[in-house]
């Protein structure tokens, strides 16, 4: 895998505890797939993982793939997303994969989605997000 933005910063908590890592990234193309661990502890009453554990993980998906896009000079701050719940997600390893679709002076444009280990649609989601200077965003 290449060198990219996101090998030089940390996870942050949030991101640690949903498991999150990159898997591969294509920065020049926006794309970006990212591995989950989908813990048993994120799992509602029916066994399955919470919608909103999925929705971070969603988020958590989509945004790296524009810190990647710009080499880490622009960070993002989400203005809106809708999720598409498409089948249970059982514990177990989830594959996240998100491109932008539009990259502005001050908005980006995305698409994600989650899938199983075995490729079964978990997910989808868009999302618009406000584009932050990473040197003022990144504490």
């Amino acid at each position: 895998m290449i060198k990219t933005a996101l090998d030089g910063i940390e996870a942050p908590p949030s991101a640690k505890l949903l498991g999150w890592r990159v898997l591969d990234v294509k920065p020049a193309e926006g794309w970006i797939c990212v591995g989950f661990d989908g813990s048993a502890a994120f799992c509602n009453p029916a066994g399955f993982i919470q919608g909103g554990i999925l929705s971070a993980m969603l988020d958590d998906t989509m945004g790296p793939a524009v810190f990647a896009m710009t080499d880490g000079r622009l960070y993002t701050a989400t203005i809106s997303m809708t999720v598409n719940f498409i089948s249970p997600a059982e514990p177990g390893p989830i594959i996240g994969e998100a491109r932008v679709i539009q990259l502005g002076r001050t908005i980006a444009f995305m698409e994600g989605r989650l899938d199983r280990a075995d490729g079964q649609p978990i997910a989808t989601a868009t999302a618009n997000a406000r584009l932050l200077e990473s040197a003022r965003a990144l504490r």
